[in-house]
């Protein structure tokens, strides 16, 4: 998961620039993105069994919403990259707009030097997650 707090806000105004107007602390921004990062184990913990389905499931009747009425909603999606983002033959999620034609655009936002190294380091791990499951295969 990479956190764009630039792309985030409150009230309108990015979670960068409240930091920036030291509305927030850095160190409370730092610990509300781990706490999304650690979300889905968090929920699965207060399930006590099974796993956090609800949220997936949620986005897949968005998604089809999407598709099936042509909605051209923007979305998060693993999306089949061919050089967005500098990024090729691998699927990661993005925003995209999904219509009556699936994943119809890929939406590239403008990274920070910080947010590019994250999204490549992220990249890295579901290539080396895919060569570990092929091997698995063989």
């Amino acid at each position: 998961m990479v956190p764009l707090t630039g792309y985030s806000s409150v009230a309108g105004v990015s979670l960068d620039e409240w930091v920036r107007f030291g509305r927030l602390p850095q160190d409370v921004l730092d610990g509300i993105i781990e706490r999304t990062r650690g979300g889905g184990g968090e929920i699965v913990k207060l399930l006590g069994t099974g796993s956090a389905f609800y949220a997936p499931a949620a986005s897949a009747l968005r998604m089809a919403r999407a598709f099936v009425r042509d909605e051209k909603r923007l979305m998060t999606a693993a999306a089949w990259l061919d050089n967005a983002y500098g990024e090729r033959d691998v699927y990661a999620g993005v925003p995209v707009i999904i219509g009556a034609g699936g994943v119809e655009q890929i939406v590239e936002l403008s990274l920070s030097d910080t947010e590019q190294a994250a999204f490549k380091q992220s990249v890295s791990a579901v290539r080396e997650l895919v060569a570990v499951a092929e091997k698995m295969i063989r």
